[in-house]
């Protein structure tokens, strides 16, 4: 099932993304998430009209998404961009397909005309999920990415809404 994210689901989301951001290139972020910043966060995006979803599986946590303006500014407020994290039992079992169309939806919704990924190069099964959703490669950024004192390339994936 897919639904919005409340705070009580704050802690269940830390779990999920927090090992990724410990332990994986899949993100250049290194300082962990608290459930006070993941609450935030889905205050946040409720404020400005965007989906922070979660995914259950048997009424356990195993997912979540969320979408957020792409850049700055009024230029850009028909671009979205998005987060999706699937907890490491959960992939491959189409939770990720599932929390992605309820993303797009809900984009399309927003009246967002584009939707953006911004995808680790050292996570090449990330880039061909975004593939097989019908995102498109349209850029790599060389080395704009530091962690484990490594330099990592970002790949943008494009979707026309």
């Amino acid at each position: 099932m897919i639904r919005a994210a409340t705070p009580a689901d704050a802690a269940a989301i830390c779990g999920i993304w927090n090992p990724v951001i410990r332990d994986s290139l899949a993100t250049f972020n290194a300082t962990e998430k608290t459930p006070a910043d993941i609450a935030q966060m889905i205050a946040d995006k409720a404020a400005a009209g965007h989906a922070f979803l979660v995914a259950e599986v048997d009424q356990q946590r195993v997912g979540f998404g969320y979408l957020a303006q792409f850049r700055g500014g009024i230029g850009y407020r028909h671009s979205a961009e998005h987060t999706i994290y699937i907890s490491a039992g959960a992939q491959g079992q189409g939770t990720g397909r599932a929390l992605m169309d309820a993303l797009c939806d809900h984009a399309r919704a927003a009246a967002f005309h584009s939707l953006w990924a911004g995808v680790s190069a050292a996570n090449p099964a990330a880039v061909q999920f975004h593939q097989r959703m019908g995102f498109k490669q349209v850029a790599t950024l060389k080395e704009v990415g530091r962690k484990f004192d490594r330099w990592l390339d970002l790949i943008l994936l494009q979707k026309m809404l």
